[in-house]
């Protein structure tokens, strides 16, 4: 029965394979995703397999760390195998080691550096790796003699490169960084958000990366990407429903997530896309996670389109939030402006949700790729009692020290008279989880 085992190593497992023999020689499944993936093993998705022959007992490779995962085993011979990591973090410099051979393969996470000495004639060392070979990929190296390491090397040395005798020990090594998370929309108040929280991941701005067109992906080193955040997205809500308006919006928030979903599915990545609550009508007060989507205008179509394509990727967060404000153009700023430049408004009351600050979505989406909570659907909104735009208003009218009586409540159809406006769900607030 296949077994695995965990290591000193964090990620780094040892699988015991069922190996069946007869006079003939022996047969096993080397990799068998769906039991192995039972079996705790990463889904890591291999794209290249490799094997390394080597014809003389004693030859020595390694220690390479490579941008990549890799599932080592043999498939003749014995060798004896050890691993170094090499990632940034505590682990730093924790060594393993064990004999390879036909009932034995192991795991090795991005990172953690590999090397094996053969220890009979004439043996085949066999590797899956989840990336295919480029020659522009940087790997981490580390001497394979270095004392600080004393890794018991079984048999004398009878064949090492001139590249292994040089690279550096361990004291000189420069750890791994860790693979990175991608934020698109960096210039809206969730990109900003998510900046001032995680200044250390890479964002990109329209500029760059515009999901109108999906050949700027290309600008983004997705090889060395773990996540994508998607915080672009075309959110002009009465704009889209213009004839260019409408292509605009499918465009981004339909066309562009495909892209990315096709990417993160290549790649194996986790894809955060946020949504919103323009994919309800707006009948029941509260909407729950398992509500059947039904949008009413255009802009809530592409939203639910967008959460269809997303729900394709195996790793997926669908995050759907309301009213968002934080730092930039919004509903909160606009009402401020108005209340200091002795503006009396008429505003909605029979629209009713909840505010969202971009800070707290930003911590909500960070928490749940932190905590790796269940993929799918969730919903991160401001908490409280839900309210209406004019109840919002009066209040921010208030802190500026005007009359909350200034702001004049109106019907959507009162408000909509004369202007091209989207319909609107009239209950917004999104029931949290």
């Amino acid at each position: 029965m296949v077994s695995v085992d965990t290591t000193a190593i964090p990620g780094l497992l040892v699988v015991h394979l069922d190996v069946h023999g007869d006079n003939r020689g022996w047969f096993k499944e080397n990799w068998q995703r769906e039991k192995m993936t039972a079996l705790g093993l990463p889904d890591f998705g291999p794209v290249q397999n490799n094997v390394s022959f080597n014809g003389t007992a004693g030859t020595i490779r390694g220690i390479h760390a490579e941008p990549w995962d890799k599932f080592v085993s043999v498939a003749a011979g014995r060798a004896f195998g050890a691993w170094v990591d090499l990632r940034e973090g505590e682990s730093f410099g924790q060594t393993f080691w064990t004999e390879l051979n036909p009932e034995t393969a192991v795991f090795v996470p991005r990172g953690v550096a590999n090397s094996f000495q053969v220890m009979e004639d004439d043996t085949a060392y066999s590797y899956l790796v989840n990336a295919h070979w480029r020659a522009d990929a940087t790997y981490t190296n580390v001497n394979l003699l270095d004392p600080e390491l004393a890794i018991p090397w079984p048999v004398e040395i009878t064949e090492m490169s001139d590249k292994d005798k040089n690279h550096p020990m361990l004291a000189d090594v420069t750890p791994m960084a860790p693979k990175q998370t991608v934020v698109l929309g960096a210039n809206g108040q969730l990109g900003r958000a998510l900046r001032k929280a995680r200044p250390d991941f890479l964002f990109y701005d329209r500029s760059t990366v515009d999901l109108a067109d999906p050949a700027t992906l290309d600008a983004v080193p997705w090889d060395d990407v773990q996540t994508i955040i998607n915080a672009a997205a075309y959110t002009n809500v009465d704009g889209a429903e213009t004839p260019d308006g409408r292509r605009d919006a499918w465009a981004v928030n339909v066309t562009g997530v495909a892209a990315l979903a096709r990417i993160a599915i290549e790649k194996g990545l986790t894809l955060v896309n946020v949504s919103s609550d323009y994919v309800f009508d707006g009948t029941v007060e509260e909407h729950p996670l398992d509500e059947p989507l039904s949008p009413l205008g255009v802009y809530g179509q592409t939203k639910a389109a967008g959460e269809a394509v997303t729900s394709t990727v195996p790793r997926h967060y669908i995050v759907r939030t309301s009213w968002v404000i934080g730092e930039g153009k919004n509903f909160v700023d606009t009402m401020r402006r108005l209340a200091r430049d002795g503006v009396s408004p008429s505003v909605v009351n029979d629209q009713i949700g909840r505010l969202t600050h971009a800070d707290e979505l930003a911590a909500g989406i960070l928490r749940l790729l932190e905590t790796s909570a269940p993929y799918g659907v969730h919903h991160v909104t401001g908490g409280g009692d839900p309210k209406s735009w004019a109840d919002i208003a009066r209040e921010v009218f208030v802190e500026e020290g005007r009359d909350p009586a200034d702001v004049t409540g109106v019907s959507t159809e009162e408000y909509a008279a004369g202007k091209l406006t989207a319909p609107r769900p009239r209950h917004s607030a999104l029931a949290q989880g």
